[in-house]
């Protein structure tokens, strides 16, 4: 059970339950249906109440926002350790490792999945991934624990309330050192996994910056501005520089690393229910740190 609280102001005096939960906690239209059914999820001063109440200065109104629903029947919880880099009552951001899938494959029969093990962790709750990275890619990784928080998250992504930095190690020096790769993204006709740049694709920006490099290879900072799939590795191989390891958009070679050298490295997180900014750093993984 979440409960948030709330003690009202003058400023408030005399406006509705529903316009408080609207307004001051962006609480969503469906949320707010469901929790008018929901036993003893709305209370003023203790009491239960109808969002047509009235509130006055000092009343405290509390509210019931955790999920009311049970665990997908598509997900399978499993006892798999998670590396937990912050955790609250409402967020949990995790060190994503390599070789695990955010959710089981259409085609594939997956023992262990990110939302599997988060699911176990949790007890059962519904799953709530605000950014998803590929099976291949580490690092940091966010979850909602309800879906009031996810709503609230998905709000802010790709905005400076919610920026990521990636690390990546391509092929080659990208020139200049510095820039952005503004290239659209679709899907490829030719396959139900693979993207590619079209003309008519949906609007995709990458900002990047070498910070090393032996000419061979380069480790880049990456921000990603929007969130296309496969948006960073598919952009630096349009570019004639594709991820050390990318067995799909360049060269796949086991002998150097076994995925492609892609890592969530850092985010900065306004808390939308603090305000509080976190600050979140995933250290490179050994398997990166080899080829650097």
């Amino acid at each position: 059970m979440r409960m948030m609280k709330m003690t009202v102001t003058d400023k408030e005096d005399g406006q509705k339950v529903k316009r408080l939960m609207r307004g001051t906690w962006q609480i969503s239209s469906s949320l707010l249906k469901s929790l008018k059914w929901r036993k003893n999820a709305i209370l003023l001063n203790g009491k239960p109440v109808t969002v047509a109440a009235i509130v006055h200065t000092g009343d405290e109104l509390t509210v019931n926002i955790a999920d009311d629903g049970t665990l997908s029947s598509h997900i399978t919880a499993v006892d798999y350790p998670l590396d937990i880099l912050y955790e609250d009552d409402d967020l949990l951001i995790l060190n994503k490792p390599a070789g695990i899938a955010v959710h089981s494959a259409a085609l594939t029969e997956e023992t262990v999945t990110v939302a599997g093990a988060v699911a176990h962790y949790l007890g059962g709750t519904p799953f709530h991934p605000v950014n998803r990275l590929d099976r291949g890619v580490t690092g940091v990784m966010v979850v909602a624990k309800s879906g009031y928080m996810h709503q609230r998250c998905m709000a802010i992504l790709h905005t400076d309330d919610f920026r990521r930095e990636y690390r990546g190690i391509c092929q080659g020096v990208p020139s200049p050192w510095q820039g952005t790769i503004d290239l659209p993204i679709g899907r490829d006709p030719d396959s139900v996994l693979k993207r590619c740049i079209e003309p008519n694709g949906l609007a995709s920006h990458t900002e990047y910056e070498v910070l090393q490099t032996n000419c061979v290879r380069s480790l880049l900072r990456l921000r990603p501005l929007t969130g296309r799939t496969h948006q960073l590795r598919l952009h630096l191989s349009a570019i004639g520089h594709p991820l050390v390891g990318d067995w799909l958009y360049g060269t796949e070679n086991h002998d150097i690393i076994t995925r492609p050298a892609l890592h969530s490295y850092e985010l900065w997180l306004r808390h939308p229910l603090s305000g509080e900014l976190l600050h979140i750093t995933a250290p490179l993984p050994d398997d990166m740190q080899k080829l650097i």
